[in-house]
């Protein structure tokens, strides 16, 4: 985004404010003089002071669609009190494609048998695509393997997902077969103005594009710095990219559970929630979404 300077090779208010002035009669009382030079210095100030308006106006950037579109601006934040009870669980499918860890394929009695199967299925009830589900469950099931004692859901993540890109779809995006948005998703700039976090350049630009201050950048709004922290690798490529969800969800899976957090209890999930954005209201939309997703996704469970 380009900013302007406020400043113009030739400004003309001036001059032709100058030379709009009729030229004073030879014969003139003192008074009447006086009269007029100060009408003339109020149309000046008038015009320059017009003219500094402009010039502000213009040199304010104009909102990126970042700062408009807010995935979750019209999801209601569930009315549950925080740290009184976490959402409900749902079962995920085991034999994950993405091989982030060993996992063992659940029973076809009991469900779906592969990781993209239950996905597909649970994308039918719940809105959330196929691909973002493949990539919440895949991060469950290596935290599972990983850190049995956090608990984290897929479902959590898919709530979170949902509010931070719509599932990697943000402003028109299309989450492809491989795990990466069609064009780069990247937040606002956090330079301190009007309800946004000030916060320095951290990666030199290299993963928002931004070499002044940071952005949150992909499905997850990682910020950089803290992306260095987490990331991970969830598609087995061997390479760790805020932009792809697998990696993505991973991350924020393993940032969820820091500390021996248990995300299934209700101290340890809101804690949890509230570590990736202090917000009430945000982790209230969190909970509704994840209680949502969860229940919806019970009856691919029983149907198996």
């Amino acid at each position: 985004m380009r900013t302007r300077t406020g400043k113009t090779e030739d400004d003309p208010i001036g001059p032709r404010a100058e030379e709009a002035v009729p030229a004073a009669p030879a014969m003139r009382s003192p008074g009447v003089a006086v009269l007029t030079r100060l009408i003339v210095v109020l149309a000046v100030l008038a015009v320059a002071g017009g003219g500094i308006w402009l010039v502000t106006r213009a040199a304010t950037p104009a909102a990126s669609p970042t700062t408009t579109e807010i995935p979750a601006l019209q999801i209601k934040a569930a009315d549950v009190r925080p740290g009184s009870v976490a959402p409900a669980g749902g079962a995920v499918a085991g034999g994950a494609e993405q091989q982030t860890a060993p996992q063992q394929a659940r029973s076809r009695s009991t469900g779906p048998a592969t990781l993209s199967q239950w996905a597909s299925q649970v994308a039918a009830v719940t809105g959330v695509p196929a691909r973002a589900l493949a990539a919440y469950g895949n991060a469950e099931l290596a935290m599972r393997a990983d850190q049995p004692n956090c608990k984290i859901s897929w479902a959590t993540l898919a709530g979170i997902g949902r509010i931070e890109s719509n599932h990697g779809q943000y402003a028109g995006a299309v989450l492809g077969a491989d795990g990466r948005p069609s064009k780069p998703i990247v937040g606002v700039p956090l330079d301190g103005s009007a309800g946004v976090q000030a916060i320095g350049d951290t990666d030199g630009g290299r993963y928002d594009g931004d070499a002044g201050v940071d952005r949150a950048v992909g499905p997850m709004q990682f910020i950089p710095g803290t992306w260095r922290k987490w990331a991970s690798d969830g598609n087995g490529d061997g390479l760790g990219d805020p932009q792809q969800i697998d990696d993505a969800a991973l991350s924020a899976a393993r940032y969820l559970c820091a500390g021996g957090r248990d995300m299934a209890s209700p101290s340890g999930w809101w804690a949890g929630i509230l570590s990736y954005n202090n917000s009430t209201e945000y982790a209230q939309k969190v909970f509704g979404l994840a209680d949502g997703y969860a229940k919806a996704a019970q009856s691919v469970r029983k149907q198996g």
